[in-house]
């Protein structure tokens, strides 16, 4: 009888790599990029929609851009305040808040640098039913649309601010409330926006390459 080898038998070798030059090899790059960006996205958006994410944290480099047809809210403050981000820098902004607010047709974008190129980070909502949010805070650097506002106060203290909950700011500064508020055509840069509870209906989030902003 023959007698067995003593040899280890060799476990199957992995296909070669696709070479530098091709589009697999980049391809490969860019997930290992923007794939960990994405898990980040989806984790702050379970946070955000859980409310487990406090008003304050350290900002990111990049601004980012929103749009919406239409933006309806009730209980409405904003004051001047800073948002920090980790290098230790402060940027001017905006801060205001909302108790409730529903946004038509929600388009948020972030233009990112990947070292490969450009891509778009953009996720939409809200073309059927209304995206649906409380305590929305957003830390705006700037805001256009056509804006009407329900028993408005402009240049009220900011710490004595009352018309939404929490949004209050510090004693002398400036500050401006409303019953209501109603924004058309919005279109918004911002640095941060938290929410007690968010509404995505219809959502669709994706990575596009190249830049595709929502405006």
């Amino acid at each position: 009888m023959p007698k067995p080898s003593d040899e280890t038998p060799q476990a199957p070798q992995d296909p070669p790599e696709p070479h530098e030059g091709t589009g697999g090899t980049r391809w490969r790059r860019f997930a290992l990029i923007a794939v960990p960006g994405l898990a980040a996205a989806a984790v702050l958006g379970a946070l955000t929609t859980q409310g487990l994410l406090a008003a304050s944290f350290a900002v990111s480099g990049d601004s980012f851009k929103m749009s919406a047809d239409r933006l309806a809210g009730q209980g409405f403050t904003q004051y001047g305040d800073v948002a920090e981000s980790v290098d230790g820098t402060g940027r001017p902004v905006g801060l205001s808040t909302v108790d409730t607010a529903t946004l038509d047709n929600l388009c948020m974008s972030s233009l990112w640098d990947l070292g490969i190129g450009e891509a778009t980070l953009v996720i939409t909502a809200g073309e059927a039913d209304p995206v649906e949010g409380t305590d929305l805070v957003l830390d705006l650097e700037q805001l256009r649309g056509d804006a009407e506002f329900g028993e408005i106060e402009i240049g009220r203290d900011a710490s004595t601010l009352d018309k939404a909950e929490g949004g209050q700011g510090p004693a002398g500064g400036f500050g401006l409330q409303a019953d209501t508020i109603s924004v058309s055509g919005v279109e918004l840069t911002t640095w941060a926006v938290t929410s007690g509870s968010l509404r995505l209906s219809g959502l669709d989030l994706a990575v596009r390459p190249g830049e595709h902003e929502c405006f």
